[in-house]
């Protein structure tokens, strides 16, 4: 089996990748004004509170094989960028050979304000310690943001 498995769902779950990663795109600003940014940005505990349980909702989604659902309760920003069908095709290719979900644990929350090749707002990027059925040791990173009709809503997806 692969060692990463990265959804590739769209522009967005690539920002997603290269916040946590510290990669760089020509698009992208220099690693180090990143961090630098991300920094200056205070904890919002409220907004990580939010985002983790609109995340823990998603994911349910998602290991319950509703991959469809999942599109729907996604940012408008992600549906903007790739459809449904498309969006679902990419899960069931990336969730189905892992199997069933064994454990999952929070690992870790970031707020910010800005990411990559997306647009200024608000986002809370999420780590979690995954075991799943054909792959023992997984983390993975669910982005939600605030969308526009001020609930937050998830813009990211990624397994490695």
């Amino acid at each position: 089996m692969r060692n990463y498995i990265v959804v590739a769902m769209s522009a967005v779950l690539l920002v997603s990748a290269l916040v946590l990663s510290g990669c760089k795109s020509k698009e992208s600003e220099p690693e180090s004004e990143v961090v630098k940014r991300q920094a200056s940005v205070e904890a919002n505990p409220e907004a990580e509170k939010a985002a983790i349980e609109v995340a823990g909702a998603w994911l349910k989604l998602i290991d319950d094989g509703k991959y469809s659902q999942s599109w729907d309760e996604a940012a408008e920003y992600v549906k903007a960028l790739v459809n449904r069908d498309d969006w679902q095709k990419s899960l069931r290719g990336a969730r189905q050979p892992l199997g069933r979900l064994v454990s999952r644990e929070l690992k870790t929350k970031s707020y910010t304000t800005s990411a990559p090749g997306a647009p200024d707002g608000q986002y809370v990027i999420i780590q979690y310690d995954t075991s799943f059925q054909n792959k023992v040791s997984a983390i993975e990173t669910v982005t939600p943001m605030l969308d526009k009709d001020g609930k937050w809503k998830v813009s990211g997806y990624y397994i490695r």
